[in-house]
This record gives C-alpha cells, sequence and structure tokens, in this order.
C-alpha cells in the first residue's frame, strides 16, 4: 500500500483525540489562553454539560485578524520559540484552538486593547468560515458549538452532561486556586451560577471559596525548600479528611497538574494518620527552574516529569510530615460541628432505647449526684507507657473536693484538667474556654505508637520475658513468614521461635506494651505480613508493625481511670506528636467551645 500524507483535517482530528478528550479537556484548555493572556476576569458558560454550548470569555490582551488566522492553525503560538526547557506559560504547543476546530464549530471574536475594532473568526469541522471585523470589546471571546459533531463516534464515549458538567467545574476549581488575582464566574442552564471572586495574594481566602470555610479552619501552613526547589500550600490536619482524593490540588511553577509522584507523596506523608480508605485535603504548589521539569510529557500537560523525582517526593513527604508534627495534633473542627449537630433538637442518629421511668433521684426536687468519675488502679503509668497488673475490681468514687481544686490550674493546658470518665473509655477534661472529650484508647494508642517509633531509631525496644511461653497455632506458611523476619520482629521487643511445624512460641513481648494479648498480636502480624511482604524484608515496614503492636498494647476501652491517670495522659498527648489521631486515622479527642454549649442551650 502506499504512502501518503495526511489531510490538514485529519492530523488535526487525530491530535484532537489526545488534546481534547471531553469537554472539560476544551474548558481547560481555553482557560489556560485566557490566563496566558493576562485576563484578570475570566467567565465560562456551558450547556448540554459542554457538549451544545462552551464559551469562555475574558478581558486579556486580545488578538487582531493576523493572530486570528494563525490561532486556528497547528503549531502557531506566541508561547515559545525554539526551545521546551524555559516554558513559562500554561500553554506551548498550538495545538488546542486547531484541534477544537477540526471535531467542532468554532467561534473566536477578539480585539487588542489598544484597538478600536475588532475581528472574528469562525471554524467548522476543520475548514475556515469566515475572518470578518466584527464589534468586540477588549479581550477575547471562544465560543464552541456542537462538540465532536465532525467525529460522531467520540461522542459516544462521553458521559452524561450533567457528569461532564462537573468536569468543568473541577477544571474551573483548578484554574481558581492556582490564580487567585482572577475573578472566575461558571453559568449556564446546565448548572447553578459559581463565581469565585478574586482575592489578590490571598491564596487561603481562594482556597476556603473552592474548598470551603472549614479549610481555613483546619489547614497548616506549608512552606519548605530544598536544593532550590521550593515548596508551598496547605495540608490538612489529618481529622480533616475525605472519602476520595479529589481534594487534593498540585501546581507546578503555577500549572494545575494530576502528577502520580505528587499524589503518592502527599499519601506518604499522612501514612499512620489518616484510615484506610480516606484522603487528606491539601494545596500544594511547587516552584523550581522550568528546566527542571519536563511538562511535555502528554499533549494534555497534566503530568509532568521531574528530573530528580527523589528530591521532588522527599520534599513534599519531609515538608508535610514537619508541618503535621508541629501543628497537626489538633483535632478537625468539623468534628465538633459534627457533634453540635447531633445535639440540635430533632437529630435522631440511632434508634433511642427505650428511656427508664422517671425517678425521685433525677427529680427537680433532688439534683442528680453525678460522681466524678475516677476509677482503680492504674493499668498503665503514661509517664514511662508501662502496665502493671490491673486490678479488677472497681473502685469509682467521687473525687475529694481537695483534688478537684487541686486540678483546676490545669484547665490552662491546651487540653484542660480531667473532669470525669464516661463509660469506661471517654474522658472529659475542662479548658479555659470549653470543654475536650478524649478517647482514651485512640490516644494511648498514638502515644504507644510515637514511643515505639521514637525507640526504633535509638535502640533495641526493651522486652519482658513471659514466665510461661505463649504458644500460638497458626497455619505453617505464616509460622513461615514469621520466622523469615525473627530478627527484625526482636528489634520491637518481640521474641519469637518455631514451637513445631504449625505453631509460634512468643517468648518476649514489647515492655512497654505490659500485659498483651499474644496470639492476637501474632494472628495479626501473620496478615500482615502475607499482604505486603518482599524480598526485602520488613526493614521498610517496621513502623506498620510498631502500629499494631501499638493498637493492641494500649489502654482498652471500658477500663476505668484514676484522675492522674487521665490527667497524665492528657499531658503526654500535648507533647507527642501526631496525638490528634490514632495510627488508625480516627481522631482521638474533640474540642467543645463553650460559646457553642452556650448557644445549644439559647445562652448567647
Amino acid at each position: 500500500m502506499a504512502i501518503r500524507q495526511l489531510s490538514e483535517t485529519l492530523i488535526n482530528q487525530i491530535a484532537a483525540g489526545e488534546v481534547i478528550e471531553r469537554p472539560a479537556s476544551a474548558a481547560k484548555e481555553l482557560i489556560e489562553n485566557a490566563l496566558d493572556a493576562g485576563a484578570t476576569r475570566i467567565e465560562i458558560a456551558t450547556a448540554g454539560g459542554g457538549k451544545a454550548l462552551l464559551r469562555v470569555s475574558d478581558n486579556g490582551s486580545g488578538m487582531d485578524a493576523a493572530d486570528l488566522e494563525l490561532a486556528v492553525r497547528r503549531h502557531c503560538t506566541s508561547k515559545i520559540s525554539e526551545t521546551l526547557d524555559d516554558i513559562r506559560t500554561l500553554g506551548f504547543r498550538g495545538e488546542a484552538l486547531p484541534s477544537i476546530g477540526s471535531v467542532a464549530r468554532l467561534s473566536i471574536s477578539s480585539r487588542r486593547r489598544d484597538s478600536t475594532a475588532g475581528n472574528e473568526i469562525s471554524v467548522a469541522g476543520g475548514k475556515i468560515v469566515h475572518l470578518r471585523p466584527a464589534a468586540a470589546n477588549p479581550g477575547t471571546i471562544v465560543e464552541v458549538r456542537d462538540l465532536f459533531f465532525a467525529t460522531p463516534a467520540r461522542l459516544k464515549f462521553l458521559k452524561t452532561e450533567k457528569a461532564e458538567a462537573a468536569a468543568i467545574t473541577e477544571i474551573v476549581k483548578r484554574m481558581a486556586i492556582a490564580f487567585p488575582g482572577v475573578r472566575f464566574v461558571l453559568s449556564g442552564p446546565d448548572r447553578s451560577t459559581l463565581e469565585f471572586p478574586a482575592t489578590g495574594e490571598d491564596h487561603l481566602a481562594r482556597m476556603a471559596q473552592v474548598l470551603g470555610k472549614d479549610f481555613r479552619d483546619n489547614a497548616i501552613a506549608i512552606d519548605a525548600e530544598r536544593e532550590d526547589v521550593q515548596l508551598t500550600g496547605f495540608a490538612g490536619v489529618p481529622t480533616f479528611n475525605r472519602g476520595n482524593s479529589a481534594h487534593q490540588y498540585a501546581f507546578v511553577n503555577g500549572r494545575p497538574v494530576q502528577d502520580k509522584l505528587i499524589l503518592s507523596a502527599i499519601r506518604g506523608a499522612y501514612a499512620e494518620t489518616i484510615p484506610a480508605g480516606r484522603y487528606a485535603v491539601a494545596v500544594l504548589s511547587i516552584t523550581l527552574d522550568p528546566a527542571l521539569v519536563d511538562v511535555n510529557v502528554h499533549p494534555a500537560k497534566s503530568d509532568v516529569r521531574f528530573r530528580d523525582p527523589g528530591l521532588v517526593r522527599g520534599l513534599i513527604v519531609g515538608a508535610v510530615r514537619e508541618a503535621l508534627a508541629r501543628d497537626g495534633s489538633r483535632a478537625a473542627t468539623t468534628d465538633a460541628s459534627d457533634m453540635l449537630r447531633a445535639f440540635r433538637p430533632g437529630f435522631q442518629a440511632t434508634p433511642q432505647r427505650p428511656q427508664a421511668p422517671w425517678s425521685a433521684a433525677t427529680s427537680p426536687s433532688r439534683p442528680y449526684q453525678a460522681t466524678a468519675g475516677f476509677g482503680e488502679r492504674p493499668q498503665a503509668s503514661f509517664d514511662g507507657l508501662v502496665h502493671p497488673t490491673a486490678r479488677s475490681e472497681p473502685v469509682f468514687e467521687p473525687a475529694p473536693q481537695a483534688q478537684a481544686a487541686a486540678a483546676e490550674p490545669m484547665a490552662r493546658y491546651p487540653l484542660g484538667a480531667a473532669r470525669a470518665q464516661i463509660h469506661e473509655n471517654y474522658i472529659v477534661a475542662q479548658t479555659d474556654d470549653g470543654i475536650v472529650i478524649v478517647d482514651q484508647h485512640a490516644a494511648h494508642e498514638r502515644l504507644v505508637f510515637e514511643a515505639m517509633r521514637k525507640a526504633l531509631h535509638s535502640k533495641r525496644l526493651a522486652s519482658q520475658v513471659l514466665l510461661i511461653p505463649e504458644i500460638v497455632d497458626i497455619p505453617e506458611e505464616d509460622c513461615d513468614r514469621l520466622m523469615v523476619h525473627a530478627a527484625e520482629l526482636s528489634e520491637l521487643g518481640l521474641a519469637i521461635e518455631r514451637f513445631g511445624p504449625g505453631a509460634i512460641a512468643v517468648r518476649e513481648t514489647p515492655a512497654m506494651l505490659g500485659e498483651v494479648d499474644a496470639s492476637g498480636l501474632i494472628r495479626q502480624l501473620a496478615d500482615e505480613i502475607a499482604e505486603w511482604d518482599t524480598a526485602s524484608g520488613l526493614s521498610a515496614k517496621l513502623e506498620y508493625v510498631a502500629a499494631t503492636m501499638a493498637c493492641h498494647g494500649s489502654v482498652r476501652s471500658g477500663r476505668r481511670m484514676r484522675p492522674e491517670e487521665m490527667n497524665a495522659l492528657l499531658r503526654q498527648m500535648e507533647v507527642t506528636p501526631g496525638s490528634g489521631q490514632c495510627n488508625h486515622g480516627r481522631p482521638t479527642y474533640i474540642e467543645l467551645k463553650l460559646a457553642d454549649i452556650e448557644r445549644l442551650f439559647g445562652r448567647s
């Protein structure tokens, strides 16, 4: 078969298959052109999810007749000259407008700021219909109608109008975050009007517009630099998380990207602080020499390739972890908001239990006498995270008045002074301006884990020898996996030996865990090793093993605690990194301000 030159129209339609995948792709390219033209106001209108109509209007520099004629030709651009090593604009390939014009009905009207007249050009199915003078305001209006009418097979692959409209909304949000100094308006008969007023240099204000006002209250500032690569932005506290990664925004030299390396680094930075299936909320911006990043990886320009990916990943992980250690232990404000909603009249999350008959003990004539909620001898000494043997009988008596008075100054601590323990699981503490409710098991689990992680980097963890070794029966293949890593487990204070083909003898357990369910711990470790074991062993996974051990060795739900124990737990939480959430990412405490409580009772 003879080789022949393809027509210009067919070439453009082939290119459109890569550049313009859906209406949102066209919207992205047109908004990028408007931003490159210096626009400070961009209005986007859609109909039919962008398939019937997509109009982008801007107040940028505009184009004259000669520019318009070149703009709809392939590989014509004003943004680069002879090299790809110094790209400082969003667009640079010169493919977007001709690609759109080859598969849709494209109309562009534009006027330069210094000109008294405008011009208009129309393209349909890759052919120029006309180029003529036209009335126009300074700036440019690009109108795309009947997208993919020239390639009807592509229409079959588009989603519903609602889904396509949502994709365009997401594009506008990403652009709005990247350019807070630009006003964006998104409207049309297929949507509610969305407006993002310009916020100037206040990036956090723009993020609050897009991500919600709660993000401002739950965001930690990021500002780090390594080898001339700068990272700025905001990362949400771990307890402020979402069910998908749609709330993670990344920018490279101002360009919105969806780069796997960056998303992986964010996931790594939040390891052990967010539950499986949940995702952090973060907005990160990387600034570096354009020569150190390749933005020409794909025609859609959503992927980038760094010259030193390890440097970038290390910078992100290190900076976010440092920020979380510095300021990430606080609970999300949304936790308190959810709790307040639960208290409002009419709210019923679960069916109510039948109420006990009215008792004289709680009647208005005899106020209810609440005990302080302080209990038995300690199973844990929180100062050293050691578990002596617990006494089973409860000693649940009101705290003496002297104890309450002595605890009063402790209310000035961030987590306040312990006042009660309810349902043998939650510590209620009083602060200067509210109350704090702590999940004792989740909190102590985090403290134990952080102590184990710290010890991992200094020395072998201290162990306690069991008087009688505990024999755990498990499948032979699990025994094999555990014994391969016996030396590494020993570093954590867990000494095991083979006891026949299908059993493991546990001879020592980590001292800081106190009394531990060795059988349950061994079985869970065997399951985890089976899931992610590699030839390199557990050296890269020791922290995960430590997290598992911490869960098995923490204060259990249902154990009563004395006031000094609870206050010791609170004080240790205040100085421990990441204590705002447990190893599984659940919040360890919720704070309610006094003003919120008073509002519930109509006192403010």
